[in-house]
């Protein structure tokens, strides 16, 4: 472990303390009704679900045909078992969407319909992806050990919160498609002009932050990193992050094989599936591919998406052990209110597309899922 690692780990000892009150849990008297531990899965058939509760205040519904009413009893009639909560640190939107509060009442309720929970931590105050890994407007560190004091503090007061709700993540994510690093540019990896002196130094004290953490509040999740393109032959990312010193429980992979990379979605699903049975090789952890979307308008959607769950369930749940399909709930028209050009997103002025990849139709605002992608 290097110097700055071991100073964070001294670092994320004292949060958790702090932010807990020492060892002791008490019982919240407030929290309402105890939500019962959810089992955990062996393969998990879940849906990244965030834009639900902005979605259900403009008066959006959920049904299907088997009399499901709401986003939970229609994701568990379709066969889902687990849902994915991303985490911003100030959200955009006023109304706080995916920041700690929010997060905690979706999980809160997916817990108690019996769903197992991935926490997804974007450490940053929107999309962190690897376009952009903006640091969240109210910290004001900009080198890795300053900021891996907000990484812990932040990891620890969310986890602590849904500790205090009653919810047990099985899943915990540090970081979001971190091809590149994070927290740019304090731990960033390379620009277009190479590697980044003492880059994956920096990434590793960031991301051990988080993962130490979490792993404080909730020693039994499986906390990982999360990269984009599951069909790309990632073994040197992670070997190099575990040369750093960095730990990981799992490893969380991206795939959009009708939108990523050349040659057609049978050959990407096939690399995929090859390069996810390499991986679980090489490091000895489970693969969970916690981000997967196919075109919605696509006629061979249906097709796609069938071909690459057979695959990956046919590696075995110590190999894949599962995946969540990005925000199935929308229908290629609806879009967050912060996707208007009216609001600055990562220091610009920008208009987004409503999202193409969902796998709902909507009648009026009734959202019902469509079978030939799910």
């Amino acid at each position: 472990m290097n110097r700055l690692s071991r100073i964070v780990s001294a670092l994320v000892l004292c949060v958790v303390f702090c932010a807990c009150g020492g060892s002791e849990n008490k019982e919240n008297p407030t929290l309402g009704p105890e939500i019962k531990p959810v089992p955990e899965v062996d393969f998990a058939w879940g849906a990244d679900i965030g834009w639900v509760s902005e979605m259900e205040k403009a008066g959006m519904r959920f049904t299907d045909s088997k009399g499901g009413t709401e986003i939970f009893s229609v994701l568990k009639n379709l066969g889902m078992n687990s849902v994915r909560l991303r985490v911003w640190v100030n959200p955009l939107d006023a109304n706080g969407w995916s920041g700690k509060d929010d997060v905690v009442a979706m999980a809160k309720r997916a817990a108690s319909a019996g769903m197992a929970v991935m926490i997804d931590f974007h450490y940053s105050d929107f999309f962190a992806d690897p376009s952009y890994q903006d640091i969240p407007s109210a910290w004001p560190g900009k080198t890795a050990m300053a900021l891996t004091g907000n990484v812990a503090s932040h990891t620890t007061e969310v986890l602590t919160a849904l500790k205090e709700a009653g919810v047990t993540p099985q899943w915990i994510q540090i970081g979001n498609e971190t091809r590149n690093g994070m927290l740019w540019p304090a731990g960033q990896l390379w620009t277009s002009s190479g590697d980044i002196a003492g880059g994956w130094n920096n990434f590793e004290a960031l991301y051990m932050s988080g993962y130490n953490a979490a792993k404080a509040i909730f020693p039994n999740a499986a906390v990982m990193p999360h990269l984009n393109h599951a069909y790309e032959d990632n073994e040197w990312w992670f070997s190099k992050l575990k040369a750093a010193g960095g730990k990981f429980d799992m490893i969380a992979l991206s795939h959009y094989p009708m939108s990523d990379g050349n040659g057609g979605w049978q050959a990407l699903n096939t690399s995929a599936v090859t390069n996810i049975k390499k991986l679980a090789a090489k490091f000895g952890v489970k693969v969970v591919v916690s981000e997967f979307g196919v075109k919605q308008k696509d006629s061979q959607a249906g097709q796609c998406k069938a071909a690459f769950m057979d695959a990956v369930k046919a590696l075995g749940s110590n190999v894949c052990s599962g995946i969540f399909y990005w925000e199935p709930e929308v229908d290629g028209t609806w879009k967050p209110a912060v996707y208007s050009k009216s609001v600055k997103k990562h220091g610009k002025d920008e208009e987004w597309n409503a999202y193409d990849m969902g796998a709902f139709t909507r009648s009026g605002s009734t959202f019902s899922p469509n079978p030939a992608i799910l």
